[in-house]
């Protein structure tokens, strides 16, 4: 009887154990493969994972002679581990091959916001002590003020001036925040060192900066750049923008990198405009195109389960006015496809670049990286305490948003 029950113990912590390889496989397969895929015509999907994936497809494993899907088609397949172990779903598109013009060129961005941004909150020092209206109403932050007493406000002059001309009244401001509006009364407070009206806030109704286009899509007319999305350096938020545009510019010098210091490319603008921004995206910056692009020369697009481990080229601007292609390596993330942004590890190896910039630098952001000749992605961010890395955006996830460009133009229109 002892060795049963020695035997049932065991038995019990050998299920227990195996339990839980099964359970971790599992979530480490929902944390690595992807739930959308696209897949051109006569092609099947192929799952980059550490195991065996099977497709199935109406009760029918679609590697053993089930056909082919046309193109066009959207369907949605069961995913399973070794054949046997269901872990997920996934839905697949047919596709055609998509080409695109890509740049590697700097650009500028003008933007501005919808409202004023608030960046901070401060005190404002009165005859009776210090007082802050605005935190005081309930104003936050990152929040974005639209208007004051049904007046719209679009600069930090029209804000101040509304303050000033309440003289301490009550006053009615609509804010929004998160895209939501909301309205707040306060009064202004008389500042005690100019004798004028505040609320206590630091707020700012614009921005620029300088990044690289990725590519054109011809097949929507938009133009990608940036490979992130243009957030507030002090909110760290994404700006909703009221306006912006695309411009040429020129890249007149660079900061070199080094660990915790991570360097800039420098630029001025050029009168050239290439588009109204009519996206903000986390994935980027896009825009209509303006003018006229060179299509002699088109690249296909790779779908991001072509993408391998190993050599590549990032396409970039940081001397003259031509881009010029430099070698990498690139590793897809652990989460490669749980993240909108953050798809590859990127380590420059090239000589040349790390000489001209010590590796990744502000102002690459966009740069294509391309792989045995064709677009994989761009480049996102740098490594702050080892510059010579940095982080890639799939360039399947930027065309993704190019396309919902051209859709909202086209509800629109």
């Amino acid at each position: 009887m002892k060795w049963m029950r020695r035997a049932s113990k065991a038995a019990f912590f050998l299920f227990l154990a195996l339990d839980t390889v099964i359970f971790s496989g599992i979530a480490y397969l929902n944390a690595t493969v992807s739930r959308e895929y696209k897949i051109k015509q006569g092609e099947l999907p192929v799952f980059d994972a550490a195991v065996p994936i099977t497709a199935v497809y109406q009760g029918a494993r679609m590697a053993q002679g089930g056909g082919t899907p046309a193109l066009g088609d959207f369907f949605h397949v069961r995913l399973k581990a070794f054949g046997i172990i269901p872990f997920s779903t996934a839905s697949v598109e047919v596709v055609d091959e998509l080409h695109v013009a890509v740049l590697g060129t700097p650009f500028g961005m003008k933007l501005y916001t919808e409202g004023v941004l608030v960046i901070d909150l401060t005190e404002v020092e009165t005859e009776t002590g210090n007082q802050n209206p605005a935190g005081a109403a309930g104003i936050r932050k990152g929040d974005y003020i639209v208007s004051v007493d049904g007046k719209r406000i679009y600069t930090n002059e029209e804000l101040s001036a509304a303050v000033e001309n309440s003289a301490g009244k009550s006053m009615q401001m609509e804010i929004s925040r998160g895209g939501k509006k909301k309205k707040v009364t306060l009064s202004a407070a008389r500042s005690k060192e100019t004798g004028g009206y505040k609320i206590g806030l630091w707020v700012r109704d614009s921005s620029a900066g300088i990044g690289t286009l990725t590519c054109y899509s011809p097949a929507t007319g938009v133009v990608c750049g940036l490979g992130h999305g243009v957030c507030d350096e002090d909110t760290g938020e994404l700006l909703e923008l009221n306006s912006g545009e695309l411009v040429t510019a020129q890249i007149v010098a660079v900061e070199k990198g080094s660990a915790g210091s991570p360097g800039q490319l420098k630029g001025r603008f050029t009168r050239e405009v290439i588009g109204a921004i009519d996206l903000n995206a986390e994935n980027g910056v896009y825009s209509k195109l303006q003018g006229q692009i060179d299509l002699s020369e088109l690249t296909e697009v790779a779908l991001k389960q072509e993408i391998k481990d190993g050599e590549a080229q990032i396409l970039c601007t940081v001397e003259d006015d031509t881009p010029k292609a430099y070698r990498c390596r690139i590793k897809k993330r652990n989460a490669a496809y749980l993240s909108p942004t953050q798809n590859l590890l990127i380590t420059v190896t090239d000589e040349a670049l790390l000489s001209l910039t010590g590796g990744i630098v502000q102002g690459m952001s966009g740069s294509p990286i391309l792989q045995n000749g064709k677009l994989v992605g761009a480049v996102t961010h740098v490594l702050v305490d080892d510059p010579v890395s940095g982080y890639g955006i799939f360039a399947e996830n930027m065309l993704a948003a190019a396309q919902e460009v051209e859709e909202q133009r086209r509800a629109a229109s």
